[in-house]
């Protein structure tokens, strides 16, 4: 039989003599180690090993006593700050009233905060962005909702001029003019001071047409944010929307409410004339990439002017969105 497999495999295969014995010598190991688990299993002694009673005892007394440990041993938040590692106390977010208009880089860190988003909020203030209400975090790119419901009842926003009414300082106190500690204190009357003329009220302006003055003298925006308004507005053409004032960087939502009641749309944005205008000068428009600019070019070269924003819907690299955004600083 065994002769008969080889001249077999050697008519099959063409193999010599030797190639087939030693194939088919390879084809029997292999059914070796194939069978070799299922012969094991009939072989090997499955009786599992006898536990005496004195063993399962011991064993008893044991959990026992790592039971113990664990109920005197206190959970890992509750441990005193003298049993905790120098990692676990750094870790661990400490709460404390603060002001997000002040507080460090480290503080923002002790207060939970990792140091790449308390790096980031302390960029975006030296750009001049200020914090005039709490939810003006969460417009920090990344901030978690979850950390500012937790650190939101901590936050203290510091406002000029709220000083307690009749309140005295040290040196009033210490004057003779106001009395001794036995004497009662009595007010000095004060003069009357010429009343100060009333500050001429905002009127509405056009934001397509306004320079740097008019946005300072509104509430939140100073010369640093008013010079990022109008080189925004300049790099788009002018404003067609107040919405896209929030493209803006830095603008929070004090500046931005200001800038929606008095900043009003009088004047159309700058036009680019889409069927004669090259990839550079539509590829100054920010919604548009360099390579969107000069598909726009070369599909107008094969199939002709364009007619209205419907027909640059064809051109695949150009979604919906963007073209929607385009289309009012497209003269066709």
């Amino acid at each position: 039989m065994f002769n008969r497999f080889q001249s077999l495999v050697r008519d099959y295969f063409g193999f010599s003599h030797r190639e087939a014995r030693g194939f088919t010598v390879l084809i029997i190991l292999t059914l070796l180690c194939l069978f070799i688990p299922f012969l094991y299993r009939f072989v090997a002694n499955r009786k599992p090993a006898d536990t005496s009673a004195a063993d399962q005892r011991k064993l008893d007394s044991l959990v026992a006593l790592m039971q113990a440990e664990d109920a005197r041993q206190p959970a890992f938040g509750n441990r005193p700050d003298r049993d905790k590692t120098t990692a676990e106390r750094f870790s661990e977010p400490k709460l404390f009233n603060f002001d997000p208009n002040t507080v460090s880089v480290a503080g923002w860190q002790q207060l939970g905060l990792p140091r790449w988003l308390a790096e980031r909020i302390d960029k975006y203030r030296s750009k001049g962005g200020q914090f005039r209400k709490k939810e003006d975090l969460l417009r920090i790119y990344d901030f978690p909702p979850d950390l500012y419901d937790q650190l939101e009842p901590y936050i203290v926003l510091q406002t000029p001029g709220n000083k307690v009414e009749g309140e005295r300082s040290f040196a009033d106190k210490s004057d003779g003019r106001f009395g001794n500690e036995r004497e009662p204190f009595k007010p000095t009357e004060r003069p009357a001071f010429a009343e100060r003329p009333a500050k001429p009220t905002l009127q509405p302006f056009d934001i397509n047409t306004a320079d740097t003055s008019q946005l300072i003298a509104l509430k939140g925006i100073g010369s640093t944010l008013a010079g990022r308004i109008v080189k925004y507005r300049d790099a788009l053409g002018g404003f067609v929307s107040p919405e896209q004032f929030r493209n803006v960087y830095g603008l929070d939502s004090l500046a931005f409410d200001e800038l929606r009641k008095f900043g009003q749309i009088r004047s159309g944005p700058r036009k680019i004339p889409v069927n004669t205008a090259t990839a550079e000068q539509l590829d100054r428009l920010p919604f548009l990439s360099r390579r969107q600019a000069q598909v726009i070019v070369n599909y107008r070269e094969q199939h002709g002017a364009y007619t209205s924003a419907e027909s640059l819907k064809p051109i695949r690299i150009l979604d919906a969105g963007t073209i929607e955004k385009i289309a009012p600083y497209l003269e066709f």
